[in-house]
C-alpha cells in the first residue's frame, strides 16, 4: 500500500542522514495510516517510532520524547511489556533523558530497558549488552566509576557470550574499562586492556589502522604514568608513524602524538629533542586551530617550561607571555591555568631575583584565586605560602609571617597539618597538568 512505500521511502532517506526529507514522508505515511488503520494499529506504532527517531536525530528532543512516548503507550497495550520492541524504546527515552541532563530519569529508564530487555531477549542478547553498555556510560558521566565498572563487566560478560571474539563492541567495552582503570590511577590493569583491545585491533584491521593508533597512544600514555618512559617512547613513535601515514604531517592527531613525545622526551632531561619536538606539535597547531586556541597555549607553556629548566630565563619569559596572553583569550582571565602560568613567571623572577616582578605576578594569580575559590581554599594558602617566601627573601619580616600565619590558617581549616608551608623555594615544574588525554573517554 502506499504509506509502506513511503514508510520503506523514509527508511531509506534515514539510512542516508537526509532526516529532512525522511521526516516528511514519514509524517505522510503516518497520516495515511492513522486514517486507514486507526490510532492503535501497530503499524502506526511502527511509524511513530520511525518519526519519533527521525525527531531525535534533528535535536528535536521534544517532539521525539512524545511520540516514543505515544509508542510506548500503544505498543505496550498490544505486545505487552515484556518485548524487545518495548526494551528499545525504553532505552531511547533514556537516551533523551541524557541528552538533557536528566541523568536520574535517565537511568530509571535505561534500567527499565534491561528489565523489558531481558524478559524478552534473555540475560546474553547483545540488545542487552548494548543497554548494560549505556547504563555505564551514564554512570561514567556522573562520576560513579565503580558503578561503570560493574556496568561494563556484566556487559562485557554478555558480549563475550554473544559475540564474535574481535567484535568491534568487545574492544569498546575494554577500553571503556581501561579508561575507568586509569581514572582511579590503576594504570598496571588500564594497560592490560589496553593490550588485549591493540591485539584486537591489529588481527581484524591490521597494523597500520588508525584505531590502533588510538590505541598505541592509550598504551604510551599508562606507560608515561608508570615513569616507564622509554616503552612510552615507542608506543608513541608507533602512534605517530601510523597517524602521519594515514592524515599526512598536517593533522591535529599527529600534533599531540608530537606533544605527548616531547613530554617523555623533558622528563628523561633530552630538552633540545624534547623541544623539537614541542614546536613541530606548535606549528601543526598554529596552523589549523589559530593563533590563539587553547591548545595552542599548551604547547606555548611546555615550550617556555624547556627554556625555563635550560636556563634561558629570558626565552622562557617570552614564552610564558604568549602563553598569558593565548589563555586569557581562549580560557578567560579567571581560569586556573591562567593561575599557573602567572606563578611561572613570578618564579622566573623570583629565581633573577627580581623580587618585586615576582610578587606582582604572585598578588595577581592571589586575587584570581580569592575571587575563584573565597578565602579559605588550599590553592588561596598554596600562594599566599609563595609571596610569604618572596617577603622572606626580602627580608620582610612583619609580611612574611602575616603571609605564613593566614596559609597555616587555611591548611588546618582544609584539614591539612602545617607541614603543607613549604618555607622559602617551590618547585613548580613538571607538565602532568598538559599531558594531553590521549585514551579514547569511556
Amino acid at each position: 500500500d502506499v504509506a509502506t512505500v513511503l514508510n520503506n521511502v523514509g527508511r531509506i532517506h534515514y539510512l542516508r542522514s537526509d532526516y529532512d526529507q525522511a521526516l516528511q514522508v514519514y509524517q505522510e505515511a503516518l497520516q495515511i495510516r492513522r486514517q486507514v488503520l486507526g490510532p492503535n494499529h501497530i503499524d502506526v506504532a511502527a511509524t511513530i517510532y520511525n518519526t519519533g527517531q527521525t525527531h531525535h536525530q534533528r535535536a528535536e528532543l521534544g517532539e521525539a520524547m512524545n511520540l516514543y512516548q505515544e509508542f510506548l503507550k500503544l505498543a505496550t497495550a498490544r505486545l505487552g511489556y515484556e518485548h524487545r520492541d518495548i526494551a528499545i524504546m525504553y532505552k531511547c527515552i533514556a537516551q533523551i533523558h541524557q541528552e538533557r541532563g536528566e541523568v536520574d530519569k535517565a537511568k530509571s529508564m535505561f534500567e527499565e530497558a534491561i528489565k523489558s530487555g531481558r524478559a524478552a531477549l534473555g540475560d546474553y542478547h547483545p540488545e542487552v549488552a548494548s543497554t548494560l553498555n549505556k547504563i555505564g556510560n551514564l554512570s561514567y558521566e556522573m562520576g560513579d566509576l565503580d558503578a561503570a565498572m560493574n556496568y561494563y563487566v556484566n556487559g562485557l560478560k554478555v558480549e563475550r557470550a554473544v559475540l564474535d571474539q574481535d567484535h568491534p563492541h568487545i574492544m569498546v567495552t575494554l577500553t571503556n574499562i581501561a579508561q575507568i582503570h586509569k581514572q582511579k590511577g590503576d594504570y598496571m590493569s588500564a594497560m592490560r586492556n589496553y593490550r588485549e583491545v591493540h591485539r584486537m585491533q591489529v588481527r581484524v584491521y591490521g597494523e597500520g589502522h588508525i584505531d590502533v593508533a588510538a590505541t598505541l597512544s592509550s598504551m604510551g600514555l599508562m606507560q608515561y604514568q608508570l615513569k616507564d618512559y622509554n616503552a612510552a617512547f615507542d608506543l608513541y613513535q608507533e602512534a605517530l608513524r601510523i597517524r602521519r601515514d594515514v592524515y599526512g604531517e598536517d593533522h591535529v592527531d599527529v600534533a599531540s602524538t608530537l606533544n605527548s613525545i616531547g613530554l617523555v622526551l623533558f622528563k628523561q632531561e633530552l630538552f633540545e629533542v624534547a623541544k623539537q619536538c614541542f614546536m613541530e606539535s606548535l606549528r601543526i597547531r598554529r596552523k589549523l586551530l589559530g593563533p590563539d586556541h587553547r591548545d595552542v597555549a599548551i604547547l606555548w607553556y611546555n615550550i617556555a617550561t624547556i627554556f625555563l629548566e635550560m636556563g634561558e630565563d629570558e626565552e622562557a619569559m617570552k614564552y610564558y607571555k604568549e602563553t598569558l596572553r593565548v589563555e586569557r583569550i581562549a580560557l578567560g582571565t579567571e581560569h586556573q591555568d591562567v593561575v599557573l602560568t602567572l606563578q611561572h613567571m613570578g618564579q622566573v623572577h623570583q629565581q633573577r631575583g627580581e623580587l618585586d616582578g615576582a610578587l606582582s605576578y604572585f598578588r595577581e594569580a592571589l586575587d584570581i584565586e580569592f575571587r575563584k575559590h573565597g578565602k579559605n581554599h588550599t590553592a588561596v594558602a598554596k600562594t599566599l605560602n609563595l609571596i610569604g617566601n618572596i617577603h622572606l627573601q626580602k627580608a620582610e619580616v612583619k609580611e612574611c609571617m602575616q603571609c605564613y600565619t593566614e596559609a597555616s590558617r587555611i591548611y588546618r581549616h582544609c584539614g591539612q597539618g602545617d607541614d603543607s608551608l613549604v618555607i622559602a623555594g617551590y618547585n613548580f615544574y613538571g607538565l602532568s597538568k598538559l599531558h594531553p588525554e590521549c585514551a579514547p573517554l569511556a
